[in-house]
């Protein structure tokens, strides 16, 4: 239940970034498993929409994205769109 709340606000967060100068993509790939990993690791992967080994998703290249990003740098492989 906690996960909704914070998809929700994450996702609001991204809608009243996108307007800003900030509206290129990253490309993430997520290269190593979730399993054994932090907590706090597992919900940014959740965050970031990666589920599987060599799943790719786009998202914003916000700060609140690139907090994600850097904490669980180790497992993913990242492009700029």
């Amino acid at each position: 239940m906690h996960t909704k709340l914070l998809q929700s606000v994450v996702y609001r967060l991204i809608k009243s970034v996108g307007g800003h100068k900030m509206n290129s993509k990253l490309s993430l790939t997520m290269t190593k498993s979730r399993f054994g990993r932090l907590p706090n690791h597992r919900a940014c992967l959740k965050g970031l929409g990666l589920r599987k080994i060599n799943q790719t998703v786009e998202v914003l290249n916000t700060p609140e994205n690139r907090g994600m990003i850097n904490k669980v740098s180790y497992m993913l492989k990242v492009e700029e769109i």
